[in-house]
């Protein structure tokens, strides 16, 4: 049974998820560092890149579907 099993599609699109997320957290980082408090133009496509990474990948996988 294959219940658990991800298709080469499921992995490209964690990997990608994880990917996104990594860029945003450390983005976050840099942007506390420098003692920006605010939303920037960076943080917000980093964001939306990581909220589209994860609309592709299963909850059960850390995403939204």
């Amino acid at each position: 049974m294959a219940l658990f099993k991800k298709t080469p599609e499921e992995k490209a699109a964690i990997a990608d998820l994880r990917a996104a997320d990594a860029a945003l957290h450390a983005n976050q980082r840099k942007e506390e560092k420098a003692g920006i408090r605010e939303e920037t133009p960076e943080y917000l496509r980093l964001n939306a890149a990581a909220n589209e990474a994860a609309d592709k990948v299963s909850r059960w996988r850390g995403g939204n579907r």
